[in-house]
């Protein structure tokens, strides 16, 4: 069988993520996948930047558990933007497009 590549290696997981994903390594399909599944099991999605949840919607919504994970991330995509959720609050939400800066400061 091939060794997995890409987005399909798995990766090791710091503290915070692994304590909620149970889980010490995983590929990053595999953490977004989980993390998906958490977001809606929940129904912490909103229509509207630090709307109520809704279960629908671009904006995730961190709650107690999401922000321990969430305020991990502060990086610089290829492109040069900055992805600062080191201030974030519990209610407040982040766009899921930051998703991949999320996964990405939670791994080594």
């Amino acid at each position: 069988m091939a060794e997995a590549k890409g987005l399909k290696k798995a990766v090791k997981l710091k503290a915070d993520l692994a304590g909620f994903l149970g889980e010490t390594e995983l590929p990053r399909t595999e953490i977004t996948k989980k993390l998906w599944n958490y977001i809606k099991e929940n129904k912490l999605q909103t229509k509207t930047e630090n709307g109520k949840p809704e279960n629908a919607g671009k904006f995730i919504v961190a709650d107690s558990k999401l922000l321990a994970i969430f305020k991990n991330t502060k990086s610089t995509s290829k492109s040069g933007k900055l992805t600062d959720l080191t201030n974030l609050q519990e209610g407040q939400t982040i766009d899921m497009m930051q998703m991949a800066a999320v996964v990405g400061a939670n791994i080594e």
